[in-house]
């Protein structure tokens, strides 16, 4: 079965008893499955390809899109296997959470590891999961190409963005 990025396999108990979010109220560790992947945003920044310069150890963010991202989408066309079928997909943990460089800034489990709050147009907060994409803040209309088109890394030097997506 291929579920979204963001879409857990059943309904989520978003609140706990004393009406704390679950994301306020527990750590990333403590996350059931479900809360887990609930909490993505569906934003899709993560599946866009990075450039890492070896001197530096800079990111540089491009337009360039997984090859298992659905631009359109904005999602995984084959969430239950990326991790076999794209060798370099990261399959999340709260260590690497707290590890990644290129997390986005948005990212709600960035945030909920560095005890922010999600952002109002997260849908745990305000229930629709169309709200990111009205918003721009996913990339959803923004990637320019995908990762089957290019070969070499300079491939992707005219698709890297002045800044994070």
């Amino acid at each position: 079965m291929t579920r979204p990025l963001w879409q857990p396999t059943r309904q989520v108990d978003m609140k706990k008893q004393d009406s704390t979010p679950f994301w306020v109220a527990k750590p990333l560790e403590d996350l059931t499955p479900d809360e887990w992947e609930s909490l993505c945003d569906g934003c899709g920044k993560c599946c866009l390809a990075k450039l890492e310069d070896e001197d530096s150890g800079d990111i540089y963010w491009t337009s360039v899109g997984c090859r298992l991202f659905d631009a359109k989408a904005c999602r995984c066309k084959d969430y239950d296997n990326r991790l076999s079928l794209v060798p370099d997909c990261v399959d999340l943990t709260p260590e690497q959470v707290r590890a990644l460089p290129w997390l986005p800034s948005s990212c709600a489990y960035r945030l909920v590891a560095e005890g922010k709050a999600l952002p109002s147009w997260h849908h745990l907060v305000c229930g629709d999961r169309e709200r990111i994409h009205e918003r721009g803040e996913s990339v959803r209309g923004r990637v320019r190409a995908s990762e089957t088109e290019l070969g070499k890394p300079e491939d992707y030097f005219p698709f890297v963005l002045d800044e994070e997506p």
